[in-house]
């Protein structure tokens, strides 16, 4: 069970910006993966329900990185599948969709719950049932543009886009007011991945932190 509160790991995600997705057909190389995150800046990631062993790897993820590293898990669906995460180690769950129950369960033992949603009425219906930030997911179909446009209304959201967000266009989604970016492909690069090259991963990383510094800065 995670040692911060449910306000303090909100507050932790947010200040530093960026979550990592890591979302692969092995899970053994987490660990590692988280590693590289936190030598370049980033000190949150996230393994995909999707993953194979996903709840072995997060266990032993949460045990050998120690508390200067969040470490969360996605595409969770239901309720279920979000307490065997959050007994497993969790510190926050994440989710592709607003599922209330997930949200629930994820309260229930004090960790952040951030379900995704596209349109006004779905962004708003997850804010108000109690979404600590909401997903902006797929992002990639949207753009910036439309992030800046729904706040305008609705100032008072935490969103995170996900799905087209990269190292190129961080500082657009931060402009248009993205409290925090979620990242997979585009920083948790497969190829590098696979051939085990943590530095190309810490350097993508570097980038990254110091383009959400730079956004932050202006």
């Amino acid at each position: 069970m995670s040692k911060l509160s449910r306000t303090g790991t909100i507050e932790r995600l947010e200040s530093a910006g960026i979550i990592a997705i890591f979302r692969t057909d092995d899970a053994g190389q987490f660990v590692d993966v988280c590693r590289a995150m936190r030598d370049g800046g980033v000190f949150a990631c996230e393994v995909t329900m999707t993953t194979p062993g996903a709840l072995e790897i997060l266990s032993q993820a949460v045990d050998k990185l120690g508390d200067d590293h969040l470490v969360g898990v996605g595409s969770v669906l239901d309720a279920e599948t979000a307490r065997a995460a959050i007994l497993a180690g969790a510190q926050f769950i994440v989710s592709p969709t607003y599922c209330a129950k997930v949200v629930e369960m994820a309260h229930r033992y004090g960790l952040p719950a951030i379900p995704g949603a596209v349109t006004p009425t779905e962004i708003l219906t997850a804010w108000q049932n109690g979404a600590d930030i909401v997903k902006i997911f797929p992002a990639s179909q949207l753009g910036p543009r439309y992030l800046k446009e729904i706040l305008a209304p609705m100032p008072q959201l935490h969103l995170m886009p996900t799905g087209g967000v990269n190292v190129d266009n961080a500082s657009d989604w931060l402009d248009a007011g993205a409290t925090c970016l979620g990242l997979g492909t585009a920083l948790v690069r497969k190829d590098l991945v696979l051939q085990g090259d943590w530095k190309a991963l810490t350097q993508l990383a570097k980038q990254l932190v110091d383009r959400v510094r730079q956004a932050r800065a202006q």
